[in-house]
């Protein structure tokens, strides 16, 4: 019975009330202060999330640099206390204490992608220190220079942290947030550029080879309750279409994810937030063999969110239970920097990805995808995921059913997995042996509380109004 009342309340747009749920969060502008902490979702749940609510005076700071920011993240030597940090202006992950902006040769004087490159050989195959004279010593730099790079632009925010900006162009650039180990962080009203890795690795055995950066732009390790609200994510400046020539006739792709969560982490929520331009997205849990870490956690919550031109990961969940309400997708085949290219145009790109165990609830959320070839199959991807479900959800404006979409994406991968198995001898994988469903076994209306959007028109309305930094007012 309380699915059903659920469900009628949420199909009449009001709030569904969940026992010790906090209240629905404002999903438009106004004034606020650091200390207001009302987040929607599984971030409410248990502990709740308020950051450095309450924070004394002395525990207050402003930062416009990484070492002023380094300097507030001690907090006096009591790191873990209560803080409030105000970001006033852009934080550059690259600047040293006396202003200087590293680059490529800061970090490794010598190193060269082009050379590094021809160490694989032909179509980069296989590396070998003996290809070319330089080979080892190129190899040792690129090392080098992503271990220096690493010490340089990694911030690490520890428990009990609210980071806010100012004004609408606050934020950082080429850094690496890394929420590490720690509970209660809250980062509002920012504008997050993703960082250059200038040393990214080229792996010839990762499925037809593949390009893999080391820093996300935001990224949380073992850490619990986190509201990440009115943030925007993004390559800007530096789209890899500008990125040094490749392997194969595509280019190196020098960025990682935007919001990556792992190991662990646990009842988050993500909200009101524009996420833009770029490839690796969102991912949810490392791995399928990591149940001893991921299993029974990664429970987040993505609502209001805006994304535009991600071309992949918008979640990929693993193992999780996740609600994804009210978000705004849109994309297109012929975008010249990000186009999105279905499966079934014989690409990879996909809004919400379905993986090993995980649990995926969408909710009333509006997908627009436009340009030649465009196909629904966009909105979801199967990736060993077999339970899925969907309530409402609009495809250019029309009613969608993402639950065929997920199942028809499922069932062909079990089928090409079985095949290959049986070409091998190796043992088909457990998934294969499952059967897709929309029952995930969990709803979201018994965990908290919320309200829903009912049109797509409200979805749509709500991202382009009403997401990312500036639409609040900060009242220091």
């Amino acid at each position: 019975m309380a699915a059903s009342a659920s469900a009628l309340a949420l199909a009449a747009g009001l709030a569904v009330a969940a026992p010790g749920a906090a209240s629905p969060a404002p999903t438009g502008g106004g004034v606020v202060k650091a200390d207001d902490s009302a987040p929607t979702g599984w971030a409410a749940v248990g502990s709740g999330t308020n950051g450095g609510a309450g924070a004394p005076a002395e525990n207050r700071y402003e930062a416009s640099t990484l070492a002023g920011l380094k300097a507030a993240l001690a907090n006096h030597g009591e790191p873990k206390a209560p803080k409030i940090i105000y970001i006033n202006g852009t934080i550059d992950g690259n600047q040293t204490p006396d202003g200087r902006i590293l680059g490529e040769q800061d970090f490794a004087p010598g190193y060269d992608i082009n050379k590094y490159m021809s160490c694989f050989g032909p179509e980069g195959k296989a590396w070998s220190d003996q290809t070319f004279d330089y080979c080892k010593q190129q190899r040792q730099l690129r090392q080098t220079g992503s271990n220096n790079m690493k010490r340089q632009i990694e911030v690490s925010l520890p428990s009990n942290t609210t980071l806010i900006g100012v004004g609408a162009d606050s934020g950082f650039v080429g850094t690496n947030i890394v929420i590490l180990s720690a509970t209660n962080v809250v980062l509002r009203n920012l504008s997050v550029e993703a960082p250059v890795d200038f040393f990214t690795t080229w792996s010839p055995d990762d499925g037809e080879g593949a390009w893999n950066s080391r820093f996300d732009a935001v990224s949380s390790v073992t850490s619990d309750h986190l509201w990440i609200d009115h943030v925007r994510l993004t390559d800007g400046r530096f789209p890899d279409s500008e990125a040094p020539m490749g392997f194969r006739g595509k280019r190196a792709n020098r960025h990682d994810g935007l919001l990556d969560l792992k190991d662990g982490t646990d009842f988050v929520t993500i909200s009101n937030s524009r996420l833009s331009n770029h490839d690796k997205t969102m991912l949810l849990g490392s791995g399928d063999e990591h149940v001893d870490k991921d299993g029974g956690k990664l429970r987040v919550s993505y609502i209001g969110n805006y994304f535009e031109n991600i071309q992949q990961r918008g979640p990929r969940v693993r193992f999780g239970q996740v609600h994804v309400l009210n978000n705004y997708f849109v994309g297109s085949t012929d975008h010249p920097q990000y186009p999105m290219i279905s499966e079934v145009q014989g690409g990879s790109s996909y809004f919400l990805g379905a993986g090993y165990e995980s649990r995926i609830f969408s909710e009333r959320n509006a997908f627009e995808y436009t340009g030649p070839g465009a196909d629904p199959s966009i909105m979801v991807s199967s990736y060993n995921g077999h339970r899925f479900n969907d309530v409402g959800s609009w495809y250019n404006g029309a009613e969608a059913d993402l639950n065929q979409v997920a199942r028809t994406s499922f069932e062909q991968n079990r089928v090409e997995a079985l095949a290959e198995a049986g070409l091998t001898g190796e043992a088909a994988p457990d998934w294969t042996g499952w059967d897709f469903t929309t029952d995930v076994g969990w709803n979201p209306a018994d965990a908290y509380s919320y309200k829903a959007f009912t049109t797509a028109q409200a979805v749509k309305n709500h991202a382009l109004q009403f997401t990312g930094p500036g639409v609040l007012t900060i009242k220091q």
